[in-house]
């Protein structure tokens, strides 16, 4: 087996990729997520492959077999707190990623101080009340936040239909705005996976300075 790449090669290899200026802003970020579920676990999975360097993770829920059709995790976590097995595969992927994990459930009166260091946090939920509840708290009590939410991923629709729309002056919302679950709509991986995608996007451009 290779011996455990150390920062300073696993950094370089990265900066080979992207260049050493987004390796540098990148790194210094800090962006949170908040459920870890078909959404949060693929965007923190694309957070890290990236090159961000502190991750706030917080979920209360367990790897149950149900997941695994279009959350990152595998059979070796069943029953696992999904912050626990998805810290697990992010160290496979970067072992030197500071990565800060809640097994909790978020609320009013706790969201605040559980992204309190993050610039951008990716809201991942399913349930359409925790959602606004996040929402809200962080848009009214944390004016530094920047929010990342999503609507819309349900379905079998072409992955195009998936967007990403400014909503506000500290506000995003990816997916297509339509689909809902509650309404029977199966949720299939590569829609799950297309909306984390853009908005884990939206959360690399909002740390790099660029217009998203």
């Amino acid at each position: 087996m290779n011996p455990r790449p150390s920062r300073e090669q696993m950094r370089a290899a990265l900066a080979g990729r992207l260049g050493e200026d987004h390796v540098a802003a990148l790194e210094a970020a800090t962006i949170g997520v908040a459920g870890l579920g078909g959404l949060g676990s693929q965007i923190a999975i694309a957070l890290a492959r990236t090159g961000v360097g502190h991750l706030r993770l917080v979920d209360k829920d367990l790897v149950d077999l149900s997941n695994l059709n279009r959350q990152a995790y595998d059979l070796a976590d069943l029953g696992r707190p999904k912050t626990q097995a998805l810290a697990r595969h992010l160290a496979w992927i970067n072992p030197h990623l500071d990565v800060t994990i809640t097994t909790t459930e978020i609320t009013g009166d706790n969201a605040s101080e559980l992204f309190v260091d993050c610039a951008v946090v990716c809201e991942a939920f399913d349930d359409p009340t925790a959602k606004a509840m996040l929402t809200e708290t962080l848009l009214t009590g944390r004016p530094d936040i920047l929010i990342v939410g999503a609507s819309g991923m349900a379905g079998s629709d072409l992955t195009d239909t998936i967007t990403t729309r400014r909503v506000g002056h500290r506000w995003w919302i990816c997916g297509d705005g339509v689909s809902d679950i509650a309404d029977g709509t199966p949720m299939l991986a590569p829609r799950v996976m297309a909306c984390a995608g853009a908005q884990a996007m939206v959360a690399l451009r909002l740390v790099l300075g660029l217009d998203a």
